[in-house]
């Protein structure tokens, strides 16, 4: 593996992580921001709420920007409004004030969530662009670790507003290396074949592509599991279970740990068993698990260690769905690139935000959060059997 294969996973993986960073880092605040300001649960988790649906939505727009103009500037201008966000949140005198500043916020992290999948679509395809996608997740899944712990210690002694200051400055690190470590990948002879129009009849073409559509969906829905476990557990871990801040921090992390350890194994596994295997596998451990979760604690059993250990190996498996399902999304799409992958990350978003909406709405125990976790699995698998076909059919052979 190339120092320059490393250096882009790195680039691109710190651009992608600056979104889930100010998540992430958040997580531990959220009940100190609802006591400072005078604010209930629901407006506290409505704040985190808006900028999913900003970061995902504004992929819309900056995808297909990012195909007609070139990868560097919509980063640029991203991580700009990021910052801004950033300092306001930092300032905001009441929740309405912060809910509006995290959207702006969320709108520039937009750009670092598309972009970046784009990318990785113009060097690359196949096994070598799974490779890459699974080491830029290395870098990317580094945020749920240390975002937490780095969040709760500052919490703890400067105040949550610190951490709004943190992930600012975290963005203008990350315009530092946009600048001087990652070349453009659009060339201008691409660029010239794209406008807004080629933009529309791409989207028009990816919401008729069924594969497409299918195994976006499959991720959206693994992906939206882990948004209910993202909205709930402060409230469920802190408040339920009596755990401090640091200590959440580090339950928080043990899934994460999971999650990157497994997804580094994509290439190699890729290779041997091909990508349609490997979502297949993943996909079925993956709801199998939750399903006996939810079974165990359905029948009254109300111990962390247990929700942890089998969340730990649910997430496991999810590490394998998330890079296998956006390289085979994007195989046949190199033209549009930036278009698919704002329609894919968009989509994923739309239903981790619909999910996050109806965990707000749990009692703030720990039985809800693991029911709405493992109706997400259920219906990734389901949507991985309808896509890929019978089991048999959608094995696709080796690579040589």
């Amino acid at each position: 593996m190339s120092p320059k294969f490393l250096r882009i996973a790195v680039v691109l993986g710190l651009l992608s992580a600056i979104g889930p960073f100010a998540i992430d880092m958040y997580l531990p605040a959220l009940p100190s921001i609802g006591a400072d300001l005078k604010a209930g649960t629901a407006a506290v988790q409505m704040s985190l709420l808006i900028f999913f649906l900003s970061m995902g939505f504004g992929q819309i727009v900056v995808g297909p920007i990012s195909d007609i103009v070139g990868r560097k500037l919509p980063l640029y201008v991203g991580l700009a409004l990021f910052m801004v966000g950033g300092v306001g949140s930092a300032m905001a005198p009441s929740i309405e004030w912060l809910i509006a500043f995290r959207f702006l916020q969320g709108l520039g992290a937009s750009a670092g969530m598309a972009v970046p999948r784009a990318i990785v679509r113009d060097l690359h395809t196949g096994n070598e662009a799974a490779k890459l996608m699974s080491l830029l997740m290395l870098v990317f899944s580094v945020s749920p670790i240390l975002a937490p712990l780095t969040g709760s210690q500052i919490i703890e002694s400067f105040g949550w507003r610190a951490v709004f200051w943190t992930v600012t400055g975290a963005a203008a690190l990350a315009t530092i290396l946009l600048a001087t470590s990652l070349k453009e990948t659009r060339s201008a002879e691409e660029r010239a074949n794209s406008s807004f129009g080629t933009a529309l009849a791409g989207y028009r073409y990816l919401m008729s592509d069924r594969n497409f559509l299918g195994l976006t969906a499959i991720a959206g829905f693994g992906i939206a599991s882990f948004f209910v476990y993202l909205s709930s557990s402060s409230f469920i871990l802190i408040d339920h279970y009596g755990l401090s801040p640091s200590v959440y921090s580090v339950f928080f992390s043990i899934n994460a740990v999971a999650f990157i350890g497994m997804s580094q194994l994509t290439g190699m596994l890729a290779d041997r068993f091909g990508l349609k295997r490997v979502v297949w596998v993943a996909v079925t451990g993956y709801a199998t698990v939750m399903v006996a979760l939810f079974a165990i604690m359905a029948s009254g059993v109300d111990r962390l260690d247990v929700m942890a250990g089998l969340l730990f190996v649910g997430y496991g498996f999810l590490g394998l769905v998330i890079p296998t399902t956006s390289v085979l999304a994007m195989e046949e799409h190199g033209e549009i690139a930036g278009t698919a992958s704002a329609l894919m990350g968009t989509l994923h978003f739309a239903i981790g935000a619909l999910a996050m909406g109806v965990a707000g709405l749990f009692d703030g125990t720990p039985l809800p959060m693991v029911a709405g976790i493992t109706l997400c699995a259920v219906i990734s698998f389901m949507l991985a059997k309808l896509t890929l076909g019978r089991a048999r059919e959608a094995v696709e052979a080796p690579a040589e």
